[in-house]
């Protein structure tokens, strides 16, 4: 049996192919080729697709079905961790340390996993996304340590979560619980979590169907934005201001 990825094109602004023409197994896999320049990055992120590939790889390109999404108004939070967040003097800041986020992501152990995802050349293309406006981090400080953090792509009114990380135990999901917070507060509905795993699923993730998740990003993407940095929006906040007040 012969699997069908497409090759893209040379020139960043060629579309991609149709999501829906993305193999079953490995779920996904779309593409292979191209480049991270910014312009084939956001066309990919409008299009429902991501890059993700290992050192010694060429670029790939997915869209899995179903994709884990988070809504914005539904990251759960265990009770447990709400006692101790609001008993912690961490605090919330989003784009002040955008370039240690992920260099923290790309070196952070993961269960099961050997190495990393973010190469380098992963890490120097979304930091000019960052410089541009689009890609953007939260970031969870003890003092002056960073504890936690999560970071991804902004494009309309559509967050796409890339990676996250924990330096302390909760970290990343305070991160997490403080840019839906954001997002929320601006009405933007959804966060991409890609593909599923346990912590994701424990902390409310769920998955969409891909033709449901296509149909949503094609209507957010097209919606205004927020350009720019996010630090001023978000100033600095105590993070437990994303459990609220004992018994809410």
């Amino acid at each position: 049996m012969t699997l069908r990825v497409h090759r893209l094109q040379n020139d960043p602004d060629a579309p991609f192919p149709d999501a829906a023409l993305a193999l079953r197994e490995p779920d996904g896999l779309l593409a292979v080729g191209g480049d991270l320049s910014p312009t084939r990055l956001l066309n990919a992120y409008r299009s429902g697709i991501f890059p993700w590939y290992s050192d010694g790889q060429p670029i790939l390109w997915w869209s899995p079905d179903p994709r884990m999404v988070f809504r914005t108004d539904g990251v759960h939070l265990a009770s447990r961790f709400r006692r101790q967040l609001r008993a912690s003097g961490w605090t919330l800041r989003a784009d002040t340390a955008f370039d240690a986020v992920v260099s923290a992501c790309a070196t952070a152990p993961r269960p099961g996993q050997s190495g990393t995802w973010i190469t380098r050349d992963m890490a120097s293309a979304y930091d000019r996304l960052h410089r541009l406006g689009h890609a953007h981090s939260v970031e969870v400080f003890d003092g002056a340590a960073l504890v936690g953090g999560i970071y991804g792509v902004a494009v309309g009114r559509m967050f796409f979560g890339e990676s996250m990380f924990s330096a302390r135990p909760g970290g990343s999901k305070a991160a997490l619980a403080g840019l839906a917070q954001l997002l929320a507060g601006w009405g933007w509905p959804l966060i991409d979590a890609q593909v599923e795993n346990e912590h994701l699923v424990r902390m409310g993730a769920e998955p969409m169907p891909r033709s449901a998740f296509l149909d949503k990003v094609n209507a957010l993407t097209r919606m205004p934005g927020r350009s720019g940095p996010w630090a001023a929006a978000m100033g600095e906040r105590p993070a437990a201001s994303v459990v609220g007040a004992p018994g809410d």
